[in-house]
């Protein structure tokens, strides 16, 4: 292996370890199901609708994000350097996909404990 080729793949070691992961890879951070006790079924069900579409739509843009990182990332190794600058990683979308996650998630074990039947389809990984 030559010195470039050394350098190249310890550039992209620290690179990968900085990029957008995948929405799906994402664990939910905690959020307590009690924020939910005094919500009534209808309420919780009205809830459950608001968190569920904005989780679609910041997934989408956490997948987008880890999409072009990846790109970034190949170009970066493979034809042009500077394009390493390009990735973004994780940051604040990230954050919000796992908040999202744990409000599906305390949502859910509120609806278990009032026998709403409210319940998330969950992704193959979760």
């Amino acid at each position: 292996m030559s010195f470039r080729q050394g350098l190249v793949l310890i550039a992209g070691i620290l690179v990968l370890s900085g990029c957008a992961k995948s929405a799906d890879s994402i664990s939910a951070a905690y959020v307590s199901p009690l924020q939910y006790e005094s919500y009534s079924c209808t309420q919780l069900s009205e809830e459950a609708a608001r968190v569920s579409a904005r989780a679609i739509q910041v997934s989408g843009e956490q997948n987008s994000k880890a999409t072009n990182d990846a790109v970034a990332t190949t170009v970066g190794a493979i034809v042009f350097w500077p394009a390493l600058f390009f990735i973004k990683g994780d940051g604040a979308t990230a954050q919000e996909v796992a908040r999202l996650k744990g409000e599906m998630d305390g949502i859910e074990q509120a609806s278990i404990k009032k026998r709403c039947g409210i319940q998330f389809q969950k992704s193959k990984t979760n």
